[in-house]
């Protein structure tokens, strides 16, 4: 079995962190075997370097090795993509097509972004972990394959178990063994290492000299965050040697190709907006609204008293009470120029009908509601599409960095931008 350092330098893995040791130890360990595999970790990390690694050291390794972005392939064809289909099965199905899993029989699968998956196709992908089975679209034949699946993710699996937007079954499946790959911010000893090397690579691409960190640019550089990893130390390093003439680069010069190096506290990264927060915020503003309709009632059973009864007694102390329960305490300092229109129109005498007054209310009260929702529809939708625009622009209109921005799948972001016809 080849040594840990071996394999990092057969596969272009640079750095020692143990914890990216331990990731390449157990990646070395399982290869032998037919073990479903998940690999985790934030986006940018690397983790299809460990895939590679498991398939090579396999006896699969003459074999096939196919790789699928499961989040760029759009849900109507992905099944199609998977476990191939007959011809007619749909519109377009000119002729019968083979998926990865029957190309790959033999051979190795690797499923990226494997949280992006629709959950029916994560029902057929769950029998062919179990049985090896799976059917064409368009299809009542059962088919064999004999594949080794190794997923990746850089999504919290239990949260999406939770929201059920994954299947808790087919997770257990495919994590038989775990293997996690840490952020460059907890590998704060190989990120100048990994900085140098591709400092390197572009010196030789681009035929001029390799530029070089000063000391104070090497802190810099290993205090960042790097929401990145090292996909975007790797971009860092690349504008630096084609922008930056002086080939010796201070920390001056660095903080112009950091992105919010205002501050070097970590950065709060806000939780996407749970579902149930807006029905809160409903439930909030239908109750606003519910309790003026009854101080608006009250007015109006006021102003019919004052106009049957003149002004008693009786009348003069339910005014100074309804002033105080709307006004507070400062009703005394009312002005007459306070009162607009809209509050003069309120005091009108009920219309008589043959409806009760709490059958009036209840009318009313749906009113508002509905009136409600769809204001606050409207105010979503134009909140939604100005954020796509918004993260568009930030990113030059690349749509995997903005769906990352938006915390959302690029197939999602991709049906919203033809949504809105951006």
């Amino acid at each position: 079995m080849e040594s840990v350092q071996a394999i990092k330098q057969r596969f272009g893995i640079i750095g020692d962190d143990p914890k990216l040791n331990r990731a390449v130890e157990k990646a070395i360990q399982v290869a032998p075997t037919d073990i479903s595999v998940l690999v985790t970790g934030e986006s940018g990390v690397g983790k299809e370097s460990i895939p590679k690694i498991i398939h090579a050291l396999s006896h699969r390794k003459h074999g096939k090795y196919i790789a699928v972005n499961c989040g760029a392939i759009p849900e109507g064809t992905i099944d199609s993509e998977l476990f191939g289909h007959e011809k007619g099965a749909f519109t377009g199905a000119t002729q019968t097509r083979n998926g990865y899993f029957e190309v790959a029989d033999g051979g190795t699968i690797f499923l990226d972004e494997v949280g992006e998956l629709p959950l029916p196709t994560q029902v057929r992908l769950l029998r062919v972990l179990e049985n090896g089975e799976f059917i064409k679209v368009g299809s009542s034949k059962v088919q064999k394959t004999n594949v080794r699946i190794v997923a990746a993710t850089n999504i919290n699996m239990f949260e999406s178990i939770k929201k059920e937007k994954f299947r808790e079954d087919l997770y257990y499946r495919l994590s038989t063994v775990e293997i996690n790959l840490p952020p460059l911010r907890e590998r704060q000893g190989d990120i100048h290492l990994l900085f140098r090397k591709f400092a390197s690579d572009f010196g030789l691409k681009y035929k001029m000299p390799t530029i070089k960190l000063e000391d104070e640019a090497v802190e810099l550089l290993k205090k960042y965050r790097w929401g990145g990893n090292v996909r975007q130390l790797r971009n860092v390093a690349e504008q630096i040697s084609v922008l930056e003439q002086n080939r010796s680069i201070s920390g001056k010069d660095l903080r112009h190709y950091l992105p919010d190096m205002g501050s070097n506290l970590p950065a709060i990264i806000a939780d996407k907006k749970q579902e149930g927060d807006f029905s809160n915020e409903r439930e909030i503003l239908y109750k606003v609204l519910f309790d003026m309709k009854s101080d608006l009632n009250d007015l109006k059973k006021l102003t019919l008293k004052l106009m049957q009864e003149g002004d008693s007694k009786q009348v003069q102390d339910d005014n100074e009470g309804l002033i105080q329960k709307i006004y507070g305490n400062s009703g005394d300092d009312i002005d007459e120029a306070d009162i607009d229109d809209d509050d003069l129109n309120v005091l009108q005498i009920p219309q008589k009908n043959n409806e009760s007054q709490a059958q009036q209310e209840e009318k009313d009260k749906y009113y508002f509601a509905e009136e409600i929702e769809e204001e606050e529809t409207l105010s979503l939708q134009d909140k939604e599409l100005e954020l796509i625009k918004k993260s568009l622009e930030r990113h030059s209109g690349k749509r995997k960095a903005a769906a990352e921005e938006l915390g959302i799948s690029e197939r999602t972001l991709y049906r919203k931008i033809k949504q809105y016809n951006l």
